[in-house]
């Protein structure tokens, strides 16, 4: 049907341009179909029914585990089921909630606590954090810190003072970041970083890096969606030194123990695909993935990073029907 496969994703498929332009998304036998142009749609879908006898749910509400839920603001995706099945299963469901998800100045070791005997149950909890991170980027932080352990999970009570170096087992520093399109947060990370740098500066360049190379995947992303840049991406760093580093090739000297591809900031910056910008610490919302922090500041940031409440009126979340069948949404993620 003319459809090219796109080089940032492999999933995604597209066509057209302007009014006609169609993304479809496919996940195995699970397709979502996206376009200005409703004839396209049911063009595809009529194709697609006589080849394969698809079924049509209509408009997108569920989609492996992702609930979609719109209004006169926009589109707010959510994993509030399966978020409830998770605590129905782990026994959490009648806790209280926490103000946070980790205690500030908290850091984990493999060396304290007592082992687990069954790490299947844990590594299972884990990973479906991970898929959880999908939507509630403020367990980013904590559920990386907890997949450090999949080897050798305790039973952790001890803690242990803090410095730059965010793992003590390894020393090695952690990466976080989160992308915004316009005042839309579209990609968050919070990663152990894999090397150990040897200052503060150091492990922020990385950090910078990394953020590098997800915006450049972004604009290709953005690019098979056609949606096109006319000026650089603006990325906020509250580290003076790293920023000189990556826009000065005076410091040279200090920086030469680096590897090379950490300097692919530089030629990101030299080709006008970023620029950099200084921000305070006070208002670093990557800050959010890479430490845990006090409740006050973690609410603060997390109010900025478009994460709300979809379901309690005193939120003031969007609303939305949430009342599916487990039977529905094991055939709801197809559109």
């Amino acid at each position: 049907m003319g459809f090219k496969q796109a080089v940032s994703d492999s999933s995604l498929f597209t066509k057209g341009k302007g009014n006609d332009f169609v993304a479809l998304l496919v996940y195995v036998d699970d397709v979502v179909i996206a376009s200005p142009n409703l004839n396209q749609v049911e063009q595809i879908k009529s194709h697609l029914d006589a080849v394969f006898h698809i079924k049509d749910l209509g408009p997108l509400k569920y989609f492996l585990g992702l609930e979609v839920a719109r209004s006169s603001k926009g589109i707010s995706v959510t994993q509030r089921k399966y978020t409830l099945e998770l605590f129905e299963d782990t026994g959490f469901l009648n806790c209280k909630p926490a103000k946070t998800p980790m205690a500030t100045g908290t850091k984990l070791s493999k060396t304290t606590g007592k082992k687990i005997e069954d790490i299947t149950q844990y590594r299972r909890l884990v990973g479906k954090l991970l898929y959880l991170t999908i939507t509630r980027l403020d367990i980013s932080y904590v559920t990386q810190q907890l997949s450090q352990f999949l080897d050798c999970p305790t039973d952790i009570k001890g803690f242990s003072d803090s410095d730059w170096a965010a793992c003590l087992d390894t020393r090695r520093s952690v990466t976080g970041y989160c992308m915004f399109l316009d005042t839309t947060l579209i990609s968050w990370k919070s990663k152990k970083q894999q090397t150990i740098s040897r200052s503060s500066s150091e492990a922020e360049y990385w950090a910078l890096a990394a953020a590098a190379c997800e915006i450049q995947w972004l604009i290709y992303l953005l690019q098979d969606l056609e949606v096109e840049f006319d000026s650089p991406a603006t990325l906020y760093c509250d580290s003076k030194f790293a920023i000189a580093i990556a826009e000065n090739p005076v410091f040279h000297e200090r920086t030469k123990h680096i590897e090379i591809d950490c300097h692919l900031v530089r030629e990101k910056l030299q080709k006008k695909i970023l620029k950099l910008m200084h921000v305070t610490t006070a208002n670093q919302l990557a800050d959010v993935f890479t430490k845990p922090l006090a409740a006050a500041t973690f609410s603060n940031f997390i109010s900025k990073l478009s994460l709300h409440c979809l379901y309690t009126p005193a939120c003031g979340g969007l609303s939305t029907n949430s009342g599916q069948s487990s039977s529905q949404r094991a055939d709801s993620s197809t559109t």
